[in-house]
C-alpha cells in the first residue's frame, strides 16, 4: 500500500533529472527495495531552467545511481540515495545572456507564483497515483513527512569542471555524505513534532580538491598546477525551525559550515586565473551578468535589488514602484529602458530557498485531489519569507604564494616539469563570514577575522633572503601583523552559530534576530565587531522599508496591480568596514615579494565581463510636476561605504637589496624583463635603520546615489534643481587622519628595534571630494561643479637634526636607486648620533631644526569650462635648537610669517614702541588662481592669479650653517670591530666614468656580457669597510641624447611660446609685503621674555638690552604689487569658480605705443600691461652699543610692462611668435652709504657663507672629509679695511692728525656715498 504513494515521489525526482528512463523498471526495481542505474545522462536542459544559472551545461553524467528504501522498515530507517562518480562539465553562456524564462522569481511575488508552479506539474504522476481508502490523508502526510525528512543522499567521486577562455576550474569530492541528526548532532531518525518543532541536519564533504589549470588553444592542458585546494574536508551543519506542524516552509533556516585547516596554494600562473574567477563571482553578485535578450523584457517574476546592482525596468507600474522609489515613476526611461538591467546572483539564490527545504511539490503531485492541496493554495497567498541565515567558519586558513619554472629532465625527449618554490605565505585564524536575509526588504552580511599575518618564504629573483641556511628569525619573515593570537581571543568567531555550544539552537531556545536597521546599528558597532574578530570586521547591511504600507514590501499583495497601494519604497545600503592594530613592515624581501605578485597579476588580460555604457544623455525627458520633485527631495536612496583603520604602524626600511628595475616597467605598463634572473647570495645587514609611521586612526567615507544614472537624467532636466539635489548627483568621499606621526628606529642584531626619534609629532588632517556623476547630461550648465576637493591640516611640525636628514636621504636613495647595487659602511657616527643611548649626554649634541605650518585650507574645483584652487596658508615658523651655556636649550628663530614688516625698511622701528605678535594676524598666504580648460574660453575669460602674501622675516643665523655642515666623524681604531650596516652607496670617480652607462641596469651577480667592447661594463664589486663615507646612493646621471634633437635656442624659443600663450591673457593681482632678512654673524637666542619665533621682536632685544649684540645685516626686500591694466582690486580668497567683468576700454596711457597696444590687446582679450610696483626697499646694519648705519635708503619704483605678440607667416615651416616689450620704470632717489665697519662685516659674512658653500661642494663631490667639521665661528681673516665699531679692532690709518701731537686718540669712520636722482624713462626690446 505504501509503495503506490512513495514510488510515484522518488520515480519524479529521477525521471525529471535523467535521460532515456523507463518508468516501469524503475517502478518495479522500487517494489523489491533496491535500484541500480548505471551510465546516466542528466537532461542538460532541465538542469539549466531549474538553476537558472548564467551558465550552460556542456555535459553531465552519473556514472551508478543506487536507490535503498526499506519498505518493512520506512517509518524507522533512512531511504538511502547513492550516487558513484557524477561528472558535470560548465561554461558561461555565449553572449551572456539569459534567456526569458530563466529570471528567477524573488520573494516579494512568491505567493503568486505557487498556483503556477502546481498547475505545471506532470499529469501523468497525478493520474498514476492510486487513492486507497484504508490510509487516511492524515496519516500519509505524517508518513511521507517522515520519510523525506530523513533521506540520506550520499555523492561518491563528485566531478564539477568549469571552463573559459583558456581556464579549466575542477572540483573534485571525494564523498559527500546528507543525514538527519539529533540534538546532540549525532545520526538519528527524527521527525518534528510538537514539542520540538526543529529539523536539524548535518553534511559531511571529505577530501575535497580544487584544481585550476591553463589550456592551450587547442583545449589540452600542458602543465598541470599545484592544486588550489588539496584534501580539505569540512561540515555543514543545517538546522530549520518551523511554526506549526502543518507549515510547509520553516521559518528561520540555518546553514552553517564550519572549516578547520583551510590550505590554499596559488602559482604565479595561476594568479590571474584565480582573479578572473572572482571577477566572475564580483560579477555575478551585482547582476553585471545575464543581461536580456533584445526585445524582451523582465516579466513581474524578475525583480533585482540594490545589493545585487542597478534595479530592473519593468513596464508594470507595480514593478516600477517596487524597483524605485515613487518619485521616479514619473521619468519614462526609468520604466522602458533599451538595455534591461540583469538580476543579481543573490536573487537568483534567494529564489531556491524554497526549493531547497520544501517537499511541497512532491507532496502535492502523490495526494491528487486531495482536499489539503486547495487549502495549501489558499494558505501560499499569505506566506511570509522565511528569516535565512548562511555562515562559514574557518579555524585556520592558509594561501601560499609560488613561483613556477619550467625545469627539464635528464632526457632529451622526456617532457618539460613545472617547478614551483614558495615565496609568500598569508596566515588567517578565526574567519567568519554570515550572511542573514529576509526576503527582499532585509539582507546583512558579516565578515570578520580575529588575526593574520604575512610571512616571506625561501628567495625572491634569485636572492636567497629566507632560506633555511640563512637561519633568520620568524619575527624578520613576518612583515605584516594584524589582530590577536586564536588561542588568546578564544572561539568569539562561533558567537551564536550551530558550532557554538552556547547558541540558542543548542540549548533548546529560539534565536532571536535583529532584522531593524536602526537596531542594528545600535547593536553590531565597530567597537562590538573589533570585541568579537579584533583583526578585521566588516558589515554589509540592505534594507527596504515601505513608508506608507504597514508590512514590509515584500509581504505586500501584488495580484491587485495597483501602484497606489504600495506608498513610496526606501531603500539604504551602508557597508563598514574596521580593521584593528596592525603592523606592516616594508623591507626588500616584503616589497620585491608584493611587486612580484602584481606583476603576475598584470601578466595575462582578460576581457571585462560588463563594459561601461557611454555616458550618452537619453533625449527623451519628461519634465516633473512639483508634486514628484517635491517626493523625490524627501529621500534618495544611496550607497555608503566606511572603513576605518586602527593604530597603524608602518614602518619603511632601508633596502638592503633593490631590483625595482625589473618590476616597476611592468606594472608601469611598460615592456616586461621577466627573464632576469639573480643568484646573489644574501646578507643580512644589522642595525638597520627604517623610517617608522604611527596613526591613531583613518577613516574613509564614500557615499554614490544608488540609482545614479536614472537620477541624474531626472536633475539635469530640471529648470532649477535645488542644492539638495545636487548633492546626490554627485559621489562623495571624506579623508580623516587622526595622530598621525612618523619617526626614525633601527632593528639591531636581536630582532629588537630602538627607541624612535621623532621626526614628525602628531597632528591630524582631512581631506573631501566629491565627483559630478554622468558629466556628459551637463554640458548645457557650464556652471556645474565636475570635481571639487577641500584639503585642511591644521598643524604640522617637522623636526630633524642634519643627521637624522642624512639619514633619511640614504634610506630614500636606496629604494629610488635602480640598478647596481653595492655595499659600503654607513659611518658608525652618524648611527650614534641618530640613535643615542639612553642617559648617555653627547659631547656635541647637534643643534635640531624644527618648521610648523599652520592653518592650511585648500580648495580645488573644475567645471567644463575651467579649473580653479583657492586656499590659505595661516602661519609658518622654523626655529633652531640648540644647547646654551647653562645646559638649557636655547631657541633661535629663523623665519616667521606673518610678520608686521611694514615699518621694518627704516632703522626708527627700533627705537619705538612696538606691539607683540597677535594672535588674530591675517593669514600669510591667501589666493585664487582660475585656468581655463580651452585655449577658445581663454579669449573671452582668460586665466586669473589673485595672490596676498604677509611679511615675512628671516633669520639667517650662523647655527644654520652648522646645521647645513655637519659631516659624520671617522672612526677611531677601537671600533673596527663594531657591527656596522651596509648601504649603495657612489663609487669611487676613478670607477665611476667606466661604470656609469652601465650604472643602472648591471645585475647583481657578474654575468657574460655578448655585446661589444665599447659598450660592456663590469659589474661594481660588493665590499663591505669600516671607514666614513658620504650617504649618498649612485643614480643615473648621464642622459642620452639623440642627434636629432633640437638646439637650447629652439626648444628656448617654444618655452617662450608656451608661456606667452598662458600669460598674455591673464588677469593678475599680486600683493606681496615686505620680508625683511637679519644676516649675523654669531647667534641670536631668542630671549624668554619674547614670544617665541618673534624674530623683530628677537632682534629688538638684542638690540637694546645686550652689549655684545653681534654685527647684523638687515636687507629689507620691497613691497611688491603687481595689477593688470584695468583690474578692480578684488579680495583674494574667492569663492570658486567666479568671474570677473572684462572692460573693452581702458585708461590711456600718454604714450602713443602703449595707448595702441592697451586698446588692441584687450580686443584680443590680453591682460597686458601690468603696472608694478616696488616700495621700502632698504638696507642697513647693526652694531653693538645701539649703533645703526644704514647702506641703502628706503627707495621704490613703479614701472609699466607692455608685451605684444605677433606670429610669422605661415610659409614659414616653424610658425614662432614675433615679441615687442615695452617697458617704463618711475625711480625713486637712489642713496648708496658705505662705511669701514659695513665692509668689514660684509666681509665677514660672505666669507662664512663661502666657507659653508665649498663644504656642501666638498661633500658632494665625495672628497675626504675631515675627522672634525671646521668652525664657522671664531677669528676671521683680516680685512683690507678696519673699524672700531661693532667686533672689528681699530684702525691707527683712520686716527686723526692730532693724534701724533699726544692729543686724545679719537676714530672716525669713513663713509662713501652715492646718490642717484630718480629716472623715468622708456625702454623697448624686440625679438623673435
Amino acid at each position: 500500500m505504501l509503495e503506490s504513494y512513495v514510488t510515484p515521489i522518488l520515480m519524479s525526482y529521477v525521471n525529471r533529472y535523467i535521460k532515456n528512463l523507463k518508468p516501469s523498471d524503475l517502478q518495479l526495481s522500487l517494489w523489491g527495495g533496491d535500484v541500480v542505474l548505471s551510465k546516466l545522462e542528466l537532461k542538460l536542459d532541465v538542469l539549466e531552467q531549474e538553476l537558472k544559472l548564467p551558465f550552460t551545461f556542456l555535459s553531465g553524467h552519473i556514472h551508478e545511481l543506487r536507490i535503498h528504501v526499506p519498505w518493512t522498515k520506512l517509518g524507522s530507517e533512512p531511504v538511502v540515495i547513492t550516487i558513484n562518480t557524477m561528472e558535470c562539465i560548465l561554461k558561461l553562456k555565449d553572449g551572456i545572456q539569459v534567456d526569458h524564462e530563466s529570471c528567477g522569481s524573488n520573494s516579494t511575488n512568491r505567493s503568486t507564483t505557487e498556483n503556477t508552479k502546481t498547475s505545471a506539474k506532470p499529469r501523468r504522476i497525478q493520474q498514476a497515483t492510486p487513492t486507497d481508502p484504508d490510509l487516511p490523508p492524515g496519516y500519509v502526510q505524517s508518513l511521507i513527512r517522515r520519510v523525506v525528512n530523513n533521506v540520506n543522499i550520499v555523492i561518491n567521486n563528485l566531478i564539477l569542471k568549469y571552463v573559459e577562455d583558456d581556464i579549466v576550474l575542477s572540483v573534485n569530492i571525494t564523498s559527500a555524505e546528507c543525514y538527519t541528526v539529533g540534538e546532540l548532532w549525532d545520526r538519528a531518525f527524527m521527525d518534528i513534532s510538537a514539542t520540538d518543532l526543529v529539523l536539524r541536519k548535518v553534511i559531511n564533504f571529505s577530501d575535497c580538491t580544487v584544481c585550476l589549470d591553463k589550456r592551450n588553444a587547442s583545449g589540452k592542458i600542458e602543465f598541470y598546477q599545484d592544486p588550489l585546494l588539496y584534501k580539505c574536508s569540512f561540515r555543514t551543519r543545517l538546522h530549520f525551525t518551523y511554526d506549526n506542524l502543518n507549515s510547509k516552509m520553516p521559518s528561520v533556516i540555518k546553514i552553517h559550515t564550519l572549516v578547520e585547516s583551510l590550505k590554499l596554494s596559488i602559482t604565479d600562473q595561476q594568479l590571474p586565473m584565480f582573479i578572473r574567477i572572482m571577477q566572475l563571482g564580483i560579477a555575478l553578485y551585482y547582476g553585471e551578468i545575464g543581461n536580456f535578450k533584445d526585445g524582451e523584457t523582465e516579466d513581474s517574476t524578475c525583480h533585482n535589488k540594490d545589493v545585487l546592482g542597478n534595479v530592473t525596468g519593468a513596464e508594470d507600474e507595480t514593478r516600477i514602484d517596487m524597483q524605485y522609489p515613487a518619485q521616479y515613476k514619473g521619468q519614462e526611461l526609468y520604466s522602458q529602458q533599451e538595455d534591461d538591467q540583469p538580476q543579481g546572483w543573490v536573487s537568483w539564490a534567494w529564489s531556491f530557498v524554497p526549493a531547497i527545504v520544501n517537499y511541497d511539490d512532491a507532496e502535492e503531485n502523490y495526494l491528487g485531489n486531495d482536499p489539503t492541496s486547495t487549502t495549501h493554495q489558499q494558505k501560499t497567498q499569505t506566506l511570509k519569507d522565511p528569516i535565512v541565515s548562511i555562515g562559514f567558519y574557518c579555524t585556520k586558513a592558509t594561501v601560499t604564494f609560488k613561483l613556477t619554472e619550467m625545469q627539464a629532465e635528464s632526457s632529451y625527449y622526456s617532457p618539460q616539469k613545472v617547478k614551483s618554490k614558495e615565496v609568500l605565505c598569508w596566515e588567517q585564524e578565526g574567519t567568519t563570514v554570515e550572511a542573514l536575509m529576509m526576503g527582499e526588504p532585509f539582507f546583512d552580511c558579516q565578515i570578520g577575522f580575529v588575526g593574520c599575518r604575512a610571512i616571506c618564504l625561501k628567495g625572491i629573483m634569485g636572492v636567497k633572503d629566507f632560506e633555511e641556511n640563512i637561519n633568520r628569525r620568524e619575527t624578520e619573515a613576518c612583515f605584516f601583523l594584524c589582530g590577536e593570537n586564536l588561542s588568546i581571543k578564544g572561539l568569539t568567531y562561533l558567537t551564536n552559530s550551530l558550532f557554538d555550544y552556547r547558541s540558542p539552537e543548542n540549548n533548546g531556545t529560539r534565536a532571536e534576530f535583529i532584522l531593524d536597521a536602526a537596531t542594528h546599528k545600535e547593536t553590531y558597532t565597530e567597537i562590538a565587531g573589533m570585541q568579537r574578530f579584533g583583526a578585521f570586521y566588516m558589515d554589509y547591511l540592505y534594507t527596504m522599508e515601505n513608508t506608507t504600507g504597514k508590512g514590509s514590501a515584500n509581504q505586500q499583495d501584488f495580484s491587485s496591480g495597483k501602484s497606489e497601494d504600495l506608498g513610496t519604497v526606501q531603500e539604504k545600503s551602508t557597508k563598514s568596514l574596521v580593521i584593528g592594530p596592525l603592523d606592516f613592515r616594508l623591507d626588500s624581501s616584503a616589497v620585491h615579494r608584493i611587486l612580484k605578485m602584481v606583476v603576475c597579476a598584470l601578466e595575462h588580460e582578460y576581457e571585462p565581463y560588463s563594459r561601461l555604457k557611454p555616458d550618452i544623455k537619453d533625449e527623451r525627458e519628461t519634465m516633473l510636476n512639483p508634486e514628484e520633485v517635491a517626493s523625490l527631495e524627501e529621500y534618495i536612496p544611496t550607497r555608503h561605504t566606511s572603513v576605518t583603520l586602527l593604530k597603524c604602524t608602518f614602518t619603511i626600511f632601508m633596502a638592503e637589496f633593490n631590483l625595482l628595475d625589473h618590476l616597476l616597467p611592468v606594472i608601469m605598463g611598460e615592456k616586461n624583463s621577466s627573464n632576469f634572473m639573480n643568484t646573489t647570495n644574501f646578507q643580512s645587514l644589522r642595525p638597520l635603520p627604517s623610517v617608522q609611521i604611527l596613526v591613531d586612526k583613518i577613516n574613509l567615507e564614500h557615499s554614490v546615489p544608488m540609482y545614479a544614472e536614472q537620477l541624474v537624467h531626472v536633475v539635469s532636466s530640471l529648470t532649477q534643481p535645488s542644492d539638495n539635489l545636487l548633492h546626490y548627483c554627485y559621489a562623495h568621499c571624506y579623508l580623516k587622519i587622526f595622530g598621525f606621526q612618523a619617526g626614525l628606529t633601527s632593528l639591531d642584531c636581536r630582532g629588537s628595534y630602538c627607541l624612535p626619534v621623532p621626526i614628525v609629532p602628531s597632528f591630524s588632517t582631512a581631506l573631501y571630494g566629491k565627483l559630478l556623476k554622468l558629466p556628459t547630461c551637463w554640458t548645457k550648465r557650464s556652471q556645474i561643479a565636475i570635481t571639487e576637493g577641500i584639503f585642511e591640516l591644521p598643524n604640522l611640525t617637522v623636526q630633524a637634526t642634519r643627521a637624522q636628514t642624512l639619514l633619511l636621504q640614504a634610506i630614500y636613495q636606496s629604494w629610488s636607486h635602480s640598478g647596481n647595487v653595492s655595499s659600503l659602511a654607513v659611518n658608525e657616527a652618524l648611527m650614534n648620533e641618530v640613535f643615542q643611548t639612553v642617559g648617555v649626554k653627547s659631547k656635541n649634541p647637534l643643534p635640531t631644526l624644527e618648521g610648523s605650518i599652520q592653518n592650511v585650507e585648500l580648495k580645488y574645483c573644475s567645471t567644463s569650462l575651467v579649473k580653479c584652487a583657492s586656499g590659505t596658508v595661516g602661519s609658518i615658523k622654523i626655529c633652531a635648537k640648540a644647547p646654551g651655556d647653562s645646559g638649557k636649550e636655547k631657541l633661535i628663530p629663523l623665519l616667521q610669517g606673518p610678520s608686521d614688516t611694514k615699518d621694518l625698511h627704516s632703522s626708527k622701528w627700533l627705537n619705538e614702541s612696538r606691539k607683540p605678535e597677535s594672535l588674530l594676524a591675517p593669514d600669510l598666504i591667501a589666493f585664487t588662481v582660475q585656468v581655463p580648460q580651452c585655449m577658445d574660453y581663454c579669449h573671452s575669460s582668460g586665466a586669473v592669479l589673485l595672490c596676498n602674501v604677509q611679511g615675512l622675516a628671516v633669520n639667517i643665523d650662523p647655527i644654520l650653517y652648522t646645521w647645513l655642515i655637519y659631516q659624520p666623524q671617522k672612526r677611531s681604531s677601537k671600533h673596527m670591530q663594531q657591527p656596522v650596516i651596509a648601504v649603495p652607496l657612489v663609487m669611487p670617480i676613478s670607477r665611476r666614468k667606466e661604470d656609469e652607462v652601465s650604472v643602472g641596469s648591471a645585475p647583481l651577480a657578474k654575468q657574460q656580457s655578448y655585446q661589444a667592447s665599447e659598450y660592456a661594463s663590469s659589474p661594481v664589486k660588493t665590499k663591505t669597510v669600516t671607514e666614513s663615507r658620504p650617504l649618498s646612493v649612485p643614480v643615473k646621471a648621464v642622459l642620452t641624447i639623440t642627434e636629432g634633437c633640437r638646439s637650447p635656442e629652439e626648444r628656448m624659443k617654444e618655452f617662450i611660446g608656451v608661456v606667452w600663450n598662458a600669460v598674455k591673457s591673464l588677469t593678475l593681482q599680486l600683493e606681496v609685503q615686505s620680508c625683511c632678512v637679519f644676516i649675523p654673524n654669531d647667534s641670536l637666542p631668542s630671549p624668554s621674555t619674547i614670544v617665541s619665533g618673534d624674530i623683530p621682536g628677537t632682534v629688538r632685544s638684542w638690540y637694546h638690552g645686550q652689549t655684545s649684540m653681534p654685527g647684523t645685516l638687515a636687507l629689507c626686500l620691497p613691497q611688491i604689487k603687481i595689477v593688470s591694466a584695468g583690474h578692480k582690486y578684488m579680495d583674494p580668497l574667492q569663492e570658486i569658480p567666479f568671474v570677473i567683468p572684462r572692460p573693452i576700454l581702458e585708461e590711456v596711457i600718454n604714450c602713443g605705443d602703449v595707448c595702441h597696444y592697451t586698446l588692441r590687446s584687450h580686443l584680443l582679450g590680453d591682460a597686458f600691461p601690468w603696472t608694478i610696483s616696488l616700495h621700502h626697499f632698504s638696507i642697513y646694519t647693526l652694531f653693538g652699543k645701539q649703533v645703526t648705519l644704514c647702506l641703502v635708503e628706503p627707495m621704490g619704483c613703479t614701472s609699466t610692462l607692455a608685451v605684444t605678440s605677433q606670429k610669422l607667416l605661415a610659409t614659414v615651416p616653424d610658425m614662432r611668435h614675433s615679441f615687442v616689450v615695452c617697458l617704463h620704470v618711475d625711480l625713486e632717489s637712489l642713496e648708496i652709504k658705505c662705511s669701514n665697519p659695513q665692509v668689514q662685516l660684509l666681509y665677514e659674512l660672505t666669507d662664512i657663507m663661502n666657507k659653508v658653500w665649498n663644504k656642501i661642494q666638498k661633500r658632494g663631490s665625495l672628497s675626504s672629509s675631515s675627522a672634525y667639521p671646521e668652525s664657522v665661528v671664531g677669528p676671521f681673516p683680516s680685512s683690507p679695511v678696519r673699524s672700531s665699531i661693532g667686533t672689528a679692532p681699530p684702525d691707527n690709518s683712520t686716527c686723526s692728525p692730532s693724534a701724533d701731537i699726544g692729543t686724545t686718540t679719537e676714530v672716525f669712520m669713513e663713509t662713501i656715498n652715492f646718490s642717484f636722482l630718480g629716472i623715468s624713462g622708456w625702454g623697448r626690446l624686440g625679438f623673435l
